[in-house]
């Protein structure tokens, strides 16, 4: 049984909870994109006192590890390195699409159904992972390009979560489709962090790297393109 501090910081939302035996006792979160620098720590603290636990009596720090923003997840990764160092406590990390899928009601799950979690990738992209309905992978993470024969294999209702998911069902309505959660929490963390401490699945703290799945799109000015580029078609 652990106390365990969860930080989901894979996209714009900037979530924080604290866990006890795998039950949220708190959660802090900002919707407020691109404020992790700012509101992280900020966050941490916010709930670790209201739930009236100090650093000290943490057994573990559970941390989201992609696919994601870039940005928000080196942010995450530094500073729960930072705690696990200076408390000397293991770290837990867990896919942000597996943390989706764990925030499904198990009870709403048929034998056939599939849970398929998608974080927006722009476009008409997502990062996808599909769970059968025990949360055993399916068809691991890949990145996706949606058209109407997506996720057509599968004969059971399909359960979407994630910011990726409302753009599918948009733009492809199909009556198999059922939409649940459109945003990442650390609160969907509280059980598979408990089970990971349980079973001793730890990361190693000094090692760990996010899994980005793509670097960083860095967009030069306009100014810098039509100088350089002499190709640019106007």
């Amino acid at each position: 049984m652990a106390l365990i501090l969860l930080l989901e910081t894979s996209t714009d939302v900037c979530s924080v909870a604290l866990s006890k035996n795998g039950i949220v006792i708190n959660i802090e979160e900002s919707l407020e994109a691109n404020t992790h620098t700012e509101k992280l720590t900020i966050l941490i603290k916010q709930c670790l006192d209201g739930a009236g636990y100090s650093f000290k009596a943490l057994d573990a720090v559970a941390l989201s590890s992609g696919p994601g923003s870039y940005t928000s997840l080196r942010i995450g990764t530094a500073t729960a390195k930072g705690i696990c160092y200076a408390m000397g406590i293991p770290l837990i990390t867990l896919s942000s699409l597996y943390i989706l899928a764990s925030g499904v009601d198990p009870s709403l799950l048929q034998a056939q159904d599939v849970i398929i979690s998608l974080i927006d990738a722009r476009r008409m992209e997502a990062y996808a992972e599909v769970y059968d309905h025990n949360l055993n992978v399916l068809v691991p993470l890949h990145a996706i390009i949606f058209d109407e024969h997506s996720f057509a294999v599968f004969s059971g209702t399909k359960h979407l979560c994630g910011d990726g998911a409302e753009k599918f069902i948009e733009a492809y309505h199909q009556d198999t489709l059922k939409m649940h959660h459109n945003r990442t929490s650390a609160q969907y963390m509280a059980q598979p962090a408990e089970r990971a401490y349980i079973d001793g699945k730890f990361s190693d703290v000094a090692y760990f790297t996010p899994e980005y799945f793509k670097v960083p799109s860095i967009t030069k000015s306009e100014k810098t393109s039509i100088e350089t580029s002499p190709s640019a078609n106007f």
